[in-house]
């Protein structure tokens, strides 16, 4: 009878241990999520991708995707209009290109909140966070203001900083700018990028007219940064249109993307120190993928 109830004993612990190790490794794990932008060579979204079509990288260390969905959450996106005088001559194009933008991201059933922010001086707000499309394209009707010059690294500091305040879920930064000078007092990139890295915002930047050239000065370079660096780093886009004309086209482009993004869920060690860099990317060699992590609770 002894014997029985150690062979017993021993069964119940031997199953208890199995139990555990199926569970330890799913108990042990965080999932996380990645925004994610899919676009083929011609920069149009990529449909009806599957978990195998990803690859996410925490500091080069691979890691599980789980999920992958539409995304569907609403943005809070902050779009920030350069109406310095070095916009003058191409303001039409520019009002065009933010109308172009507003009308991609509102409307249709879509819950996307959007503030508009001119920058010559410094940064205005024109319209506060509204899903009003109507009430958003009246406040587009943007001038030029003579004599001035642009303060949009302050502007996607204090929009970032404001975000926060308004515990923005999924907040976007969306600039459209000049190569004219830029007078902010906040430029160095690693303040700039750190308060847009402290909301888990991407930040993406359409500028008309040829890359800025006063790399020659402190605050030439922080932009060149800002603006290169600073995008690609928080998984948005940096483009320079050379005919303002193209501008519509390049903003209802970047709204695409934004409109067409993944949901990338993965795991992650719970163990581990949170990573410096993640990165995702994709199996197929004919797409470029962009990707924001989301700023989780600490």
């Amino acid at each position: 009878m002894r014997e029985r109830r150690l062979t017993v004993g021993a069964s119940v612990v031997l199953l208890i241990l199995a139990v555990a190790a199926v569970v330890a490794p799913h108990a042990q794990t965080l999932q996380r999520g990645i925004y994610a932008s899919v676009l083929d060579k011609a920069g149009v979204p990529v449909p009806e991708l599957m978990p195998a079509d990803f690859v996410v990288r925490e500091d080069n260390i691979s890691r599980e995707v789980l999920r992958v969905e539409r995304a569907t959450a609403p943005m809070q996106i902050a779009l920030l209009v350069d109406n310095s005088t070095a916009a003058s001559r191409n303001i039409r194009d520019i009002r065009d290109a933010t109308a172009e933008f507003i009308k991609a991201v509102t409307g249709n059933g879509m819950k996307n909140e959007v503030a508009l922010f001119a920058v010559a001086e410094r940064p205005t707000i024109l319209v506060d966070y509204t899903t009003d499309q109507t009430k958003l394209l009246k406040g587009a009707a943007i001038f030029s203001q003579p004599g001035s010059a642009a303060y949009m690294l302050d502007g996607i500091f204090e929009s970032s900083r404001a975000l926060k305040k308004r515990e923005a879920a999924r907040p976007v930064l969306v600039c459209i700018a000049t190569n004219g000078p830029d007078y902010s007092a906040r430029y160095f990139h690693d303040q700039v990028m750190g308060a847009v890295n402290d909301i888990g915002a991407s930040l993406n930047i359409v500028m008309v007219g040829p890359p800025p050239t006063d790399i020659t000065s402190n605050e030439g370079r922080e932009r060149a940064i800002i603006y290169s660096e600073g995008t690609e780093n928080s998984g948005g886009r940096y483009d320079n249109v050379l005919a303002a004309t193209a501008m519509p086209m390049r903003l209802k482009q970047v709204a695409d993307e934004l409109t067409h993004q993944y949901l990338v869920t993965y795991a992650r060690p719970t163990t581990l120190i949170p990573p410096e860099h993640i990165k995702i990317s994709s199996k197929r060699g004919d797409v470029t993928v962009r990707g924001t992590p989301i700023k989780t609770a600490k």
